[in-house]
C-alpha cells in the first residue's frame, strides 16, 4: 500500500512538473512583421498578440486600452527599435509591464538620412533579409533566455527561419541583379526601402522621409518630380499602410506609371498576399523587378 501511494505521489509531481512546464509564454510584438517572426520562432510554445493589425502604421499608431491589458498579461515583449514605436514607452508605462522590451534590431548596421536638420537613424531594418536574420536571432535568444525548457526547439525552429530567410536574400539578390542598373528605380510613398535598396541595389525615390507622419513640402514635391523626369523614373508604388494621395499626384505629374501594392510596415490580412514575413519579402521581390524591367 506504501509503495503505491509513493507511486501516486510520483505520479502526481510528475504531472504537475509536466503542466509546468507546458505553460504557453504569452508574448506581445509591436507590428504584424515581427509578430510572424517570433510565432515562427517560438512554434506551440509561444502564443503572440500584435497590438498594431494587418495593414497598420508603426508611426502613427494610437493605443488602446486592450494594448495596455495584453502588455499587463505578457510574458515577453518584442518591439523593432531604432525610434520606429515612439509610442510605446507611454504604452507600457500605461500598463504597468515591469520588464524591459526586446529590441530586435540589435545588431543592425544602420543607415541614416539628414530630414529638416537632423541626422535620423531608418527604423525599417526588416526590409533586408539579412537583417531579418539578425531578428531571428535576437528572438531565438530572448525566448531561450525566458523559457530555457524549450530551448533546444527554439534553436531548431529559429535556424530552419533562417535557413528560408538566406534563401529569399539569395533570390531577392539574383532577381535584382538581372536587370540592368539605370532601370532599378521607382517611387514609393515613403522612405521605407532603403535597407532594401542599399542590399539589392535599387534606388528608391519618395516625397517622405522615414516616417509617414512626416509633411513634404510643396518646393521638395516640385523637386521630386524633376528628380523623377531627369531619372526617367518609370513606376510608382503605394503602400499598403500609408496614404496614396501624395505619390499619385507626384506620378501623374511626372508620367510615372503605377507598379500596385507594396508590404512594407505591415502584413496583410490571412488572405493576402503578403501574410507572413516570407511571403510579404517575396511578394515585394516580384511585384518591384516585374516593374523595373517593364513588363
Amino acid at each position: 500500500m506504501k509503495q503505491i501511494t509513493l507511486l501516486a505521489a510520483a505520479f502526481s509531481l510528475s504531472t504537475i512538473t509536466s503542466l509546468a512546464q507546458a505553460k504557453t509564454i504569452e508574448a506581445v510584438a509591436s507590428f504584424t512583421v515581427i509578430a510572424d517572426m517570433v510565432h515562427n520562432v517560438g512554434g506551440d510554445h509561444v502564443h503572440v498578440t500584435s497590438l498594431i493589425g494587418p495593414n497598420g502604421d508603426p508611426h502613427a499608431y494610437e493605443p488602446t486600452p486592450n494594448d495596455a491589458q495584453s502588455l499587463k498579461k505578457a510574458d515577453i515583449v518584442f518591439v523593432s527599435g531604432l525610434h520606429l514605436e515612439g509610442w510605446l514607452d507611454r504604452l507600457i508605462k500605461a500598463s504597468g509591464y515591469k520588464d524591459k522590451p526586446v529590441v530586435l534590431s540589435d545588431g543592425i548596421k544602420t543607415r541614416s538620412m539628414e530630414e529638416d536638420g537632423k541626422r535620423i537613424t531608418d527604423p525599417h531594418a526588416w526590409n533586408s533579409a539579412a537583417n531579418g536574420i539578425v531578428y531571428v536571432r535576437n528572438i531565438i535568444t530572448a525566448l531561450q533566455k525566458a523559457d530555457p525548457t524549450n530551448a533546444s526547439d527554439y534553436k531548431a525552429n529559429g535556424e530552419r527561419y533562417i535557413a528560408e530567410l538566406k534563401e529569399l536574400d539569395s533570390y531577392a539578390l539574383t532577381q535584382v541583379q538581372a536587370i540592368p542598373s539605370e532601370k532599378r528605380k521607382v517611387l514609393t510613398s515613403h522612405d521605407a526601402f532603403g535597407y532594401f535598396g542599399d542590399a539589392y541595389g535599387v534606388t528608391f525615390l519618395s516625397p517622405l522621409g522615414f516616417s509617414t507622419e512626416t509633411e513634404a513640402s510643396a518646393a521638395d514635391v516640385a523637386k521630386l518630380i524633376k528628380q523623377i523626369k531627369h531619372e526617367h523614373v518609370s513606376t510608382y508604388f503605394f503602400e499598403n499602410s500609408s496614404d496614396p494621395r501624395l505619390v499619385k499626384q507626384i506620378a501623374d505629374a511626372s508620367g510615372a506609371q503605377p507598379g500596385g501594392e507594396l508590404y512594407v510596415e505591415a502584413l496583410s490580412p490571412a488572405d493576402g498576399p503578403a501574410a507572413s514575413y516570407l511571403q510579404m519579402f517575396r511578394y515585394n521581390v516580384d511585384k518591384l523587378t516585374t516593374a523595373m524591367k517593364g513588363n
